[in-house]
């Protein structure tokens, strides 16, 4: 695997957004993480400022 996840033991979803709030990956994202392509978990991990913004936002 070349990219590592960016799991960090934190596995709580947020109800309103789906979003993991340790790794902020959804629970499909989590769940298929061994079988996406680099590509695509890099997509993801460039995603993580934006994903946070709007949980922090949701949460408000």
């Amino acid at each position: 695997m070349g990219v590592e996840s960016p799991c960090i033991k934190i596995c709580e979803f947020d109800k309103k957004t789906g979003l993991c709030i340790g790794c902020l990956r959804t629970k499909d994202e989590c769940k298929q993480w061994k079988k996406l392509k680099d590509k695509q978990r890099v997509r993801i991990i460039d995603e993580r400022a934006e994903r946070n913004a709007h949980l922090k936002k949701r949460k408000k």
